[in-house]
Parts: structure tokens; sequence; C-alpha cells
């Protein structure tokens, strides 16, 4: 009985634990629509004005961000080290719906009282959370705002892009796509315990409810406030519930690919995202997909995960 019990342990170990223990629900916002759908009004201008905010630069492993055992990433002679990124949050100001963020960029705790942030300890040591240099924590930005904060629209639940829900206003609306926080896996047994303190004392996490697109072009496609004006596309690989956002500005359409897509470089030279991801050859067929879409509309403004 001891010998089952610590093999039934040792399994549950292995397996991990949930990315975060937050309480999640099924999201009442978005109508499922099909790609054909938000292809037919892409390209027309759009009513949301939008503007991107670099919440502080850092570098990380150039492994994680690039698969360099692609082809092409070995001719490049690209080699792992570090990799100047940065943290962003996006701002989407809809006439009727309010303000809306896509991530979090970082919190103010962060650079005033790291020991009291939701991330510290072992994981804010490995990841190296001191080469951080800040420029505008959320809680800044929030502070010079007059119009209240009405959501959180998240690409995927990863430490850097939930780094600032400590200072988002407890309440306030937060999205995602399906089976993001139930994902489970190792290395979560050390860092749910961070992602429920970004969360802890937020509304529960509302889940996107895709329906498959009906042209198979993404796995699924949302128009989020039904006026085709900011458009969901779950675009699993880097984590199960990864999610794209397709805004019409009132500057022409943006793409935010989330880490769907990381870098530059990646992007310009059709690589995907490399040890980060929880499913490289399904993050590099998402990734396909959002360079197809990039290519058939040459005015789509193209926002990467971490590099503009």
């Amino acid at each position: 009985m001891r010998n089952l019990l610590v093999t039934t342990a040792l399994a549950a170990l292995l397996s991990g634990c949930a990315v975060s223990s937050h309480s999640t629900q099924k999201s009442t916002l978005g109508v499922p629509r099909s790609s054909a759908d938000m292809l037919a009004v892409i390209d027309q201008p759009g009513p949301i004005t939008f503007e991107t905010v670099a919440s502080c630069d850092w570098q990380v492993d150039r492994s994680g961000l690039i698969n360099l055992k692609h082809p092409r990433a070995k001719e490049a002679g690209l080699t792992d080290g570090p990799e100047k990124i940065q943290v962003f949050f996006h701002v989407l100001r809809h006439p009727t719906h309010g303000t809306f963020i896509v991530d979090t960029g970082v919190e103010k705790a962060l650079r005033d009282n790291p020991s009291k942030a939701a991330v510290r300890g072992l994981v804010a040591s490995v990841m190296k959370l001191e080469t951080m240099k800040f420029n505008e924590p959320l809680g800044d930005w929030l502070a010079k705002q007059e119009a209240p904060l009405q959501g959180v629209f998240l690409t995927h639940l990863h430490f850097d892009h939930i780094a600032g829900m400590a200072d988002v206003p407890a309440g306030t609306a937060v999205y995602t796509g399906p089976g993001e926080a139930s994902f489970r896996e190792f290395q979560n047994v050390f860092v749910q315990g961070n992602s429920d303190r970004a969360l802890q004392g937020k509304a529960p996490i509302s889940e996107w409810s895709f329906e498959p697109d009906a042209t198979g072009r993404f796995a699924g496609v949302l128009d989020i406030f039904g006026d085709g004006s900011v458009w969901a596309l779950w675009v699993p690989g880097h984590t199960p519930g990864s999610t794209a956002y397709l805004v019409r500005t009132t500057k022409g359409p943006v793409l935010l690919t989330g880490d769907a897509s990381h870098t530059r470089w990646g992007w310009e030279h059709d690589v995907e995202p490399g040890t980060f991801s929880s499913n490289i050859p399904k993050s590099a067929d998402s990734f396909a997909r959002l360079r197809q879409l990039a290519a058939e509309h040459p005015t789509l403004q193209v926002h990467l995960g971490h590099q503009l």
C-alpha cells in the first residue's frame, strides 16, 4: 500500500498541476463567427483607438523564443543566449464599450517592492527579474486614466503576460482562451503560487466560448463585441488556450499575436517559437496561419509578443 501511495504521488508530481487554481467560468462575451465573417470587414476602418505600452525591457533565453532547431535558424547561425525583449500591454478604447487592455505588462511592486510582488522567490530568481528595466508598470498607467478599465483580454497565462494583474482593479472582467488555466505541466508545480497571487482578488477568469471555425482557417473565431471591431482568434500551441486578437482601429487593422510569435526575427524569417511553447508542432501550425493572414492583408500592422 505504501509503495502504491508513493507511486501515485510521484505520478501526480510528474504530471504537474494547473497553471492556476483561480476560478474559471464560460464567457458570455463574444459571438462565435467564421473567419470568413472577419475577412469580410478586416480591411475596413474600425472604431477602436489603439496604443501599445512597453511596460518594461527584459532579456530571456533565445532558445525559448525561437526554435533554434529550425533549418532557417541553423542556416542563420543563431545560437542560444540572452535576447532583448519587452513586456507589453495594449490599450483598446471602444467608443461605447469603454477601455480594455490586452495582456498586463508588469505590476508596480516588481519595481517598488519586489519581495511583495506576485512573482517572487525562486521563480523570480530563475527568470532573472532583476534584469528588468521598468518603463511604465500597469499601475502607473492606470493612475493617469480618467475612464475605468472595463476588462482584460489575455493572450495566455504565462507570467510575462499576467505580471501586471495585481494592479488591475478588483472585479474587472478577465478573459482568456479555453483550458488555459487548467492546463497541467510539471513546471506549474513551481509557478502556480505566483499565478494565483497575481490573480488573487480578481474576477473569475472567463474563458472564450470558441466554436470550430467553419472555414478551418483558425481553431475558433469570436466577434468580441458583436460589431466586428475586435476579434479573438484561437491559436493553440504555445499554450492550449493561446489567443491572438485582430483589432480594427481608426488607423487600420492590427494583429496582436501574443506568443504565437515572440520576436521580429522569427516572424520575418518564418520560424516559430522555441522551448517556451508547450507543443512546438501545433505552435508552428498556428504561427503559419497568422503569417498567412498577414500576407493576404498587407495593411495589417503586426504586433508580436515581445518585440516591436
